[in-house]
């Protein structure tokens, strides 16, 4: 079980604050610290102040909730996710929006994970973090937290400008579930091959209200926090062979796979293949095909090489990234299993895919 505690913030007067905010710190580049040896360490929370002073400026109430024990987002998995997810639904009512500060290794699927746990959602959780510690000259942490509040508490007529689960970086706002990183060397991490940002800064934020989800009026915020990890990948790559395929698709218990294929879905015609992945279908084995490319979609049958996933029944994933697949399937299967999740899989939950 993941422990944490909880931080109130006095950089403006409750009374005078525009917007509740909730900081859900687990860990990562972000919030770490030089010590006097030298040695990175976690950030002190309770000292942001001294490290950000422009937070005064937002007039906004904060709250920083830490993991006892901070995650390196290579580390990352369902228990976390249950963790977040239970954190914000618990304390939804009380505050306005809400910022993860998240290791970038894995912050696409944390985000993409948590846009389908919180159905429902009409207001914003906003994930950042960094490429420099905030104590470095350099960081990019300032930026990236700074923006992510104002984006957070960003209101029109009392209703939240972004009420979705995004990602910010480097200026560009992305839908959660949209991104990949694609950097570790520079402050542009993120990307979105499939879907435009839905707010960049400047000067100003500029929100791309056409592409932002808008949530159902009275809708409720449900959370789905049950996990089935009985899932896999499975890159296709020329050359590759039939061993391979088997040591994935034998896997005891495996009851999802996300099938990365070339270009708009195909993959090689070997007949052992074919009949590899027909046999997993007949065992129960719910097969996902989305494309390795970072832009595009799956189109199954477009050329002959995807023609036959169709025919035996591999489901296509349109232009889904592996992140969304993934969590996704995780998601269903331990929430409805097998049945329904091959009902759902295809049907767009949380703007994953263009349907």
């Amino acid at each position: 079980m993941t422990k944490y505690s909880t931080l109130r913030i006095n950089v403006a007067n409750p009374s005078a604050a525009r917007s509740r905010v909730m900081i859900i710190y687990t860990g990562g580049t972000f919030g770490m610290a030089y010590d006097s040896a030298g040695t990175l360490i976690p950030f002190n929370f309770s000292n942001i102040g001294e490290h950000l002073p422009t937070l005064r400026n937002l007039f906004l109430d904060l709250t920083v909730v830490s993991f006892d024990q901070p995650v390196d987002s290579s580390n990352i998995g369902p228990l976390h996710w249950q963790a977040l997810g239970q954190i914000i639904y618990e304390n939804y009512e009380l505050f306005d929006g809400f910022v993860v500060l998240h290791g970038t290794d894995t912050m696409a699927f944390t985000a993409s994970a948590l846009s389908f746990m919180l159905q429902g959602l009409s207001k914003p959780v906003i994930f950042t973090g960094a490429q420099l510690p905030i104590t470095e000259p350099r960081s990019d942490a300032r930026e990236n937290l700074v923006t992510s509040l104002e984006i957070a508490s960003a209101r029109t007529n009392g209703v939240a400008m972004v009420p979705e689960v995004c990602i910010f970086f480097d200026y560009q706002l992305w839908r959660g579930n949209r991104a990949r990183k694609k950097e570790s060397m520079h402050f542009d991490a993120f990307e979105s091959g499939n879907y435009p940002p839905l707010a960049r800064a400047g000067v100003k934020l500029d929100f791309n209200s056409a592409a932002i989800r808008s949530p159902l009026p009275g809708e409720k915020l449900r959370l789905l926090s049950k996990f089935d990890p009985a899932v896999s990948i499975l890159k296709l790559f020329p050359g590759i062979n039939r061993q391979a395929v088997e040591a994935i698709l034998s896997t005891d218990g495996l009851r999802g796979l996300v099938l990365e294929t070339f270009g708009s879905g195909n993959a090689p015609t070997d007949p052992w293949l074919v009949d590899l992945l027909q046999g997993a279908i007949r065992r129960g084995i719910l097969i996902l095909n989305v494309s390795q490319c970072p832009g595009g979609m799956v189109i199954q049958g477009r050329y002959e090489t995807s023609k036959q996933l169709a025919e035996i029944g591999v489901t296509g994933g349109a232009d889904m990234t592996t992140e969304a697949a993934l969590t996704k399937l995780m998601v269903l299967l331990g929430e409805f299993g097998p049945e329904k999740t091959k009902r759902l899989i295809s049907v767009p939950l949380a703007g994953e895919l263009t349907g």
